[in-house]
């Protein structure tokens, strides 16, 4: 027997809100399962983000997130900033390979990472 992975999902107060923003920065076409309590990206490669609305998210920092991976980070990083993320750090595994750690408008992690 296998498993398949259908998505990930977020827990927020704002799923449309958040679901938009996500949904921006992926490329993704957003779809609103359920008005105000779950909805749905989905991006370009085939990867869903859920977003459902819980009254008391999860505080402090999330245990799983995101790698995004990018032609040109510097490019999407700043793209991303101007809609609202925020960055909280970078790391450089090499002289052609680094990432970036920023948190989207909820605060959830993720990293871009790429050639810069």
């Amino acid at each position: 027997m296998t498993l398949d992975i259908s998505m990930v999902t977020f827990d927020c107060t704002e799923p449309e809100r958040l679901a938009r923003w996500w949904a921006d920065a992926v490329a993704g076409e957003m779809t609103i399962a359920a008005p105000g309590e779950f909805v749905t990206v989905a991006s370009p490669q085939g990867l869903r983000l859920g977003f459902q609305n819980v009254p008391d998210p999860t505080p402090g920092k999330n245990r799983l997130h995101l790698d995004l991976h990018s032609h040109d980070r510097v490019r999407d990083v700043a793209r991303l900033i101007a809609a609202g993320a925020t960055e909280v750090s970078r790391g450089e595994a090499s002289a052609d390979f680094g990432w970036v750690v920023l948190a989207d408008p909820d605060g959830n992690v993720f990293c871009v990472a790429g050639a810069p």
